[in-house]
């Protein structure tokens, strides 16, 4: 495997192809916006950097990773000279199943097609293609160069070689995979998004505060980061999502997202994609400030 094609050039794209060429691959990164792409190439450029700065890696190696990057507005020019397709496009399923039909239209029959979805199921997105058993579910975690695993998600239809070179590619990134069966939410955000739902609850509810729920994860339950900061960083838009799949799929009441993160995501309020969530985000200023809209 030598070629890799990443569609979606936003937080998880643009980390996933970085973790590719660093590691060896030439690897065409597909947007159809050219702006997103440029703005993809600076932030991996100073991922390096930081890299370089701390030694991890040579300048040498830098260079050799942006050379191996090659930026691409048009699908038809990457997915069919490429040995793996890595989807990270929006978490939507109507998405999903657009690019997926067009992936089985156009490339080789060789070629595995994967999804870097964190709920979606992959058997129905395999359900899409003529492939299915080339169809698998790689969910890295984010910031992608610097978290370990890589969840591997075994479609109903996927078969054993697929499943084995992506495991084995997975270990060839310096990552750890983990291999699940696909069920909504897989295990992370199964388990996951509904402590992040209870959180939000917490807070609707007049539990405690942000700052309070927030610390109480932190120092009492040693979690790197609060649940409610977490949500910010993850998107509270893609929060909703995954408990809309993980609701609809289970058909359970726990399930059911707080009516505050459906408001909160009604107008726009999406953490630190839009500058405010729970959170206020500027700039260049690192220090927490809880959003002025949950203070006493």
């Amino acid at each position: 495997m030598n070629t890799i094609t990443v569609i979606g050039a936003g937080t998880m794209g643009n980390g996933i192809a970085h973790v590719f060429a660093q590691n060896g691959f030439k690897v065409y990164l597909v947007d159809m916006n050219a702006l997103i792409l440029e703005k993809a190439l600076t932030t991996i450029t100073k991922n390096l950097d930081r890299m370089v700065l701390k030694a991890s890696i040579t300048e040498d190696k830098k260079r050799e990773t942006l050379a191996n990057l090659i930026m691409e507005t048009e699908i038809l020019k990457a997915a069919p000279l490429s040995d793996l397709v890595v989807e990270a496009a929006s978490e939507n399923f109507i998405i999903k199943e657009k690019i997926f039909r067009q992936l089985d239209e156009i490339c080789p029959a060789s070629t595995i097609l994967a999804s870097n979805t964190s709920s979606i199921s992959i058997t129905k997105i395999g359900a899409c293609t003529k492939r299915p058993e080339k169809v698998i579910g790689m969910h890295f975690m984010n910031p992608v160069p610097v978290m370990k695993l890589v969840e591997i998600i075994r479609g109903y239809a996927t078969d054993n070689l697929t499943t084995k070179t992506i495991m084995d590619l997975s270990i060839q990134l310096g990552k750890i995979p983990v291999e699940v069966n696909d069920y909504p939410g897989f295990v992370a955000n199964r388990i996951l998004m509904p402590m992040i739902n209870e959180s939000i609850y917490t807070l609707f509810e007049g539990v405690a505060g942000v700052y309070e729920i927030d610390t109480v994860m932190k120092l009492g339950m040693a979690h790197p980061m609060g649940p409610l900061q977490l949500a910010d960083f993850i998107g509270l838009d893609v929060c909703l999502a995954i408990l809309n799949v993980l609701h609809d799929g289970m058909g359970q009441p726990k399930y059911a997202p707080c009516p505050l993160l459906v408001n909160m995501v009604t107008a726009g309020f999406l953490g630190v994609k839009t500058g405010e969530g729970f959170y206020k985000y500027t700039a260049g200023n690192r220090d927490l400030i809880v959003s002025e809209r949950f203070l006493k």
